[in-house]
């Protein structure tokens, strides 16, 4: 058998047409399209862990139903380990080797600012979960940067409305010294000032994150003597300073209001040791009854064999509310994706939500009761669900908070 030379080229013309072909294919808009999504993973498990669950069963969902614009969806995920500096460089590598079409995630609120100063230098969409700093849509916004959880400012102002009906007088805080902390000491003093004008703060303490000496905090803060305590450590800072508070009698006869504590990522590990009465933002995931929530509490517990934290609902709805801006943008180009996040409506498993136009904060909202004991655990009783879009400032307010952008 003999082959001459017209053929054989024409053979090889034809055999890299079709090695080719997959790869026009895919340019054209046929391969998964790409997230990449950065968080604390090993930093920050207990609430990382069900939050990557939450973000699992969405993306689960959202695949069965046949994806966004008829694609799949893929996630590459990435641990930061609570370094903005590891965050930045997994936004590059993400961006630039992995090809994603977006970036997602940050949990602390340094790693959030990093990863939105990326997003902002590399023209690129980053839709913050859980970065609670209100730097992020505000003094440090940005055209690309979108946040879904409840900033400070605004469980501040949940936990205020509460605060002012106390007959407190002198208030002291306590919070970990980094941009999170700061910033929910900061709103809280002002929007309580605000409300109550005879209010005075007599003590604060800003232990390091992760390494509070909850002795000498303690001691420190009964030695000021308040009428009330304000309260925004969490994790193992928060479990160390309610051990110590309840043996040395700081919570005795005193108002304690308290950001994040009635999470079950935080209330869980107290046991039989969790606080009874303190007015916290949280989860009350076994009594919330709304269809939306039952369907997302069901799915959950049967793709899991577990309950869902408060970390759950974040990457379940950070995943779906990715979706819908994909399918309202209609492409995975950046500017188009950036304009549709501009008054987008999510289905979250709260209820709808929204990502405001002019500062991308979304209306997400959050649960507000009291701390009580039941069968040795930390529960929520007497609570109520905060709508995110009441607890936010008026526009006027926001051009004055944000740059132009």
């Amino acid at each position: 058998m003999t082959i001459d030379r017209r053929s054989l080229l024409a053979g090889a013309s034809a055999g890299a047409a079709l090695i080719a072909a997959p790869a026009l294919v895919r340019a054209q808009g046929a391969g998964p399209i790409k997230v990449g999504e950065i968080n604390s993973y090993t930093a920050q498990p207990a609430f990382l862990k069900p939050y990557r669950q939450g973000w699992e069963l969405a993306l689960e969902q959202i695949n069965a139903a046949g994806g966004a614009l008829g694609r799949k969806i893929e996630t590459i995920f990435r641990d930061d380990g609570g370094k903005p500096e590891d965050a930045v460089r997994h936004a590059g590598d993400l961006i630039n080797a992995e090809k994603v079409d977006l970036l997602s995630g940050g949990f602390l609120s340094n790693v959030g600012l990093a990863i939105a100063d990326f997003a902002a230098q590399n023209k690129r969409l980053y839709v913050a979960s859980e970065p609670l700093s209100d730097a992020v849509v505000w003094a440090k916004g940005n055209r690309y940067t979108f946040r879904l959880r409840p900033s400070t400012y605004m469980q501040a102002a949940m936990l205020v409305e509460e605060a002012a009906k106390l007959p407190a007088k002198k208030w002291a805080l306590v919070a970990p010294n980094y941009e999170y902390g700061q910033s929910g000491v900061k709103w809280f003093k002002e929007l309580l000032k605000k409300a109550k004008p005879d209010v005075e703060f007599v003590a604060e303490q800003f232990p390091a994150l992760g390494r509070i000496d909850a002795g000498a905090t303690v001691q420190a803060l009964e030695a000021s003597k308040p009428d009330a305590i304000f309260n925004v450590t969490f994790g193992a800072d928060l479990s160390n300073f309610v051990r110590q508070g309840n043996t040395r009698g700081l919570f005795e006869g005193r108002a304690v209001v308290s950001m994040l504590t009635g999470e079950p990522e935080y209330l869980d590990p107290l046991g039989a040791e969790a606080p009874v009465g303190w007015i916290v933002t949280g989860y009350p995931h076994a009594d919330i009854q709304t269809p939306e929530h039952v369907k997302f509490r069901d799915a959950y517990k049967a793709k899991f064999n577990d309950y869902p934290r408060l970390g759950s609902v974040v990457g379940f709805d950070t995943m779906n509310s990715i979706a819908a801006a994909l399918t309202k943008a209609g492409s995975t180009d950046t500017e188009k994706l950036v304009d549709a996040m501009k008054g987008l409506k999510f289905a979250s498993a709260f209820g709808q939500a929204e990502y405001r136009a002019i500062d991308h904060q979304s209306t997400l909202g959050a649960f507000v009761g009291k701390t009580a004991l039941k069968d040795g655990k930390g529960v929520m009783v007497d609570w109520r669900y905060a709508d995110g879009a009441k607890y936010l400032p008026s526009d006027a307010e926001v051009k004055l908070l944000r740059p132009a952008g």
